[in-house]
């Protein structure tokens, strides 16, 4: 039965589709038995700044989506295009999931055919993947050591990203090509954060050993109303549920849930906010206008959210290479989770670079010297040392140039 076309559909989608809905589901049928794995291509043609993503649901669930990023998946028991977990071709009603991501007053037209295949398409879907690089040949010590950063209460600061995304969504690295790459910016953790999937997952423990990096579980739970990542080792959180109940899912399945870019461009925050608990305040699109002060402004109507940040890294040459921002936690046993949840965390414009640390009601300025201490409502401080600690200080802090530039972010 491989290569019997088991759905065509050719449909124009126009802006009234979209308003109505934004996932569609289109369904097909798998015959019970015959069919070893399932191919899905989706082409489309319209005016300027046309977008449609694709996703598909099984007769059990939820298998995948890559977003904008694919036109053609396959999916069997023994491996699927990433992005999507291995499924057996099991018989019964399975849908593509169509996202109206960007629908023109002229609409869009799509194409969409699903088929069965053997183990030879696959095979050709598979060798089209990234490659991992070897293995990393010697350990590193970690980055706050190598900096000398105090220990706490047996805690030690390690650096790293909360944002990056790899060929499970719409990176151009495998997960070892991105571990690699994170550890040879000196990073100690990355969490990987693909879009609407968990399919990476799996990767991440023996990747993150082979290349010597902690790599975090992650998910950018992601909607046209606002992006939010989703840490730890807490399955799928399906972006189509509602949004308000994101954080509550998460945290009841023992993980975290951060607000992402809420300014970010036409992928900026547009529910209420309320005090999210979590918020990447730092994010790389702040290289592009250093002096913008719109981050700050937005911080400083949630105030008590605990800061971190993100290069929200896809390939070379687009957003920030990881670790700019970097993020440092002061973890126990490598929790980076449960960090961020107690609030030990700061931001740095990268690992080498000047660094604010919160030690008790203390802070500590790190390679400061000429930089400028100041938070919500307080004057600026000319730091005169490399290192300075400043006592009884409460609530947010950042240190800038006198170009008002930042370099450095704490709670």
């Amino acid at each position: 039965m491989s290569g019997r076309t088991l759905l065509h559909v050719r449909r124009e989608w126009r802006p009234d589709d979209r308003a109505e809905s934004q996932i569609r589901e289109v369904p097909f049928d798998v015959p019970g038995s015959g069919v070893g794995a399932i191919e899905v291509k989706l082409t489309y043609a319209g005016g300027p700044g046309g977008v449609l993503d694709l996703g598909l649901a099984g007769p059990q669930g939820y298998v995948g989506w890559s977003g904008g990023a694919r036109s053609r998946v396959v999916v069997s028991q023994g491996w699927a295009t990433p992005g999507y977990v291995p499924h057996p071709a099991e018989g019964g009603t399975w849908s593509v999931l169509v996202g109206l991501h960007r629908v023109p007053s002229t609409g869009v037209t799509m194409e969409l055919t699903v088929r069965s295949v053997d183990a030879s398409v696959v095979d050709e879907h598979r060798r089209a993947e990234p490659e991992d690089p070897p293995a990393a040949t010697s350990a590193r010590p970690r980055a706050g050591r190598a900096r000398g950063l105090p220990t706490v209460d047996g805690m030690q600061w390690l650096a790293g990203d909360f944002h990056s995304h790899t060929v499970h969504s719409d990176g151009s690295l495998s997960v070892g090509g991105l571990a690699a790459l994170a550890v040879s910016r000196g990073l100690d953790f990355l969490a990987v954060t693909d879009h609407n999937t968990v399919s990476h997952h799996p990767h991440l423990p023996e990747a993150g050993r082979r290349h010597g990096i902690l790599l975090l579980p992650g998910q950018e739970v992601t909607r046209d109303v606002g992006h939010a990542n989703a840490f730890g080792d807490i399955g799928l959180l399906d972006f189509r549920s509602a949004p308000e109940t994101w954080a509550e899912q998460a945290e009841s399945r023992g993980g975290l849930l951060s607000v992402n870019h809420p300014l970010g461009g036409d992928c900026a925050w547009l529910l209420p906010v309320g005090e999210p608990r979590v918020a990447e305040v730092w994010h790389s699109s702040w290289a592009l206008a250093p002096t913008w002060g719109a981050p700050l402004a937005w911080w400083q109507q949630t105030p008590r959210t605990i800061p971190i940040g993100g290069s929200d890294y896809h390939r070379h040459g687009s957003d920030g290479l990881p670790g700019a921002p970097t993020t440092w936690v002061l973890a126990e046993d490598d929790d980076i989770v449960g960090a961020v949840r107690a609030g030990r965390t700061a931001v740095s414009s990268g690992v080498d670079g000047p660094l604010l640390l919160r030690d008790g009601d203390d802070v500590i300025a790190l390679c400061a010297e000429g930089l400028l201490l100041t938070g919500f409502g307080r004057p600026r401080r000319l730091l005169r040392d490399d290192r300075v600690r400043v006592s009884g200080w409460e609530g947010p802090c950042w240190l800038e140039g006198d170009d008002r530039v930042v370099h450095a972010l704490c709670g």
